[in-house]
């Protein structure tokens, strides 16, 4: 049986997590809104993680984004049609290659960042400082939970 009290804590639960999502999805399309449009978020997302853990085989590309490795293909592919990451033979691997960011796709990558740095920088100077500290915290608490593999 659930005491009153564990089941309140539970109801706050689970509307703290109602809230997040819902500003995390709202900051989220906002950020993306301004960086400019210039790839579809799921490019964007896999160009970054070619960027900040390239080179990187399909397979690992998959595993970052959390997709099937077909999917990974084809992501690879666009990005490369658009001449924002390289192909090359992976030396431990003469069956597989690896993927990493072109010069083209690195100064995209600084673009997007730049913008999206930008836009919660200006922000975060309207608020208070108290308000800036909390956020501080927790953007180290949301990091814990992302390393969380579960």
């Amino acid at each position: 049986m659930v005491t009153t009290s564990a089941a309140s804590q539970d109801e706050r639960i689970a509307d703290a997590a109602a809230r997040l999502r819902l500003a995390i999805v709202r900051t989220s399309r906002r950020m993306r809104q301004e960086a400019g449009g210039e790839l579809s978020p799921t490019l964007i997302a896999a160009l970054a993680s070619i960027d900040r853990l390239g080179p990187l085989t399909p397979s690992e590309l998959a595993d970052a984004e959390r997709v099937k490795r077909p999917t990974a293909t084809r992501i690879a592919a666009a990005l490369e049609r658009d001449g924002l990451i390289a192909r090359a033979a992976d030396p431990d691997d003469g069956r597989a290659f690896l993927l990493s960011t072109s010069p083209k796709g690195q100064a995209l990558m600084k673009r997007v960042r730049s913008r999206k740095n930008a836009y919660l920088s200006r922000r975060l100077r309207k608020l208070q400082d108290s308000d800036v500290e909390t956020l501080e915290q927790a953007t180290e608490v949301l990091e814990r939970m992302l390393e969380d593999p579960s």
